[in-house]
């Protein structure tokens, strides 16, 4: 009779023993997969996020002395362009400026 080595029954257990946990490693895996996927997409869209909003932050600070000028953001018409409180103050300092100019040089 042939007897078998401890070696041979040993690869025998081994592959049972991983035929029937490879679900389980392969759960496992596909876990730390999908975790390490998250946190990548997590960082990325946190990324995206910061810059668009600097972008704002940037475009707003363009745009903001325009629209305490001539009002920009209420949409519609209303007769003569319809300036707000800070373009009547703006034309007021100039004119100022130019009648105590004037009155200098005469």
């Amino acid at each position: 009779m042939a007897t078998r080595s401890n070696a041979s029954s040993s690869t025998v257990v081994m592959a049972i023993i991983l035929i029937i946990t490879f679900p389980i490693w392969f759960a496992v895996g596909g876990t730390l997969f999908g975790v390490m996927i998250g946190v990548f997409g997590a960082l990325f869209g946190a990324a995206v996020g910061v810059a668009a909003a600097i972008f704002g932050v940037i475009v707003t600070l363009i745009t903001l002395p325009f629209k305490i000028v001539f009002g920009w953001g209420h949409w519609g018409w209303h007769g003569f362009p319809h300036f707000h409180g800070g373009f009547w103050l703006i034309t007021l300092i100039v004119i100022a400026a130019l009648i105590a100019r004037g009155r200098k040089t005469a």
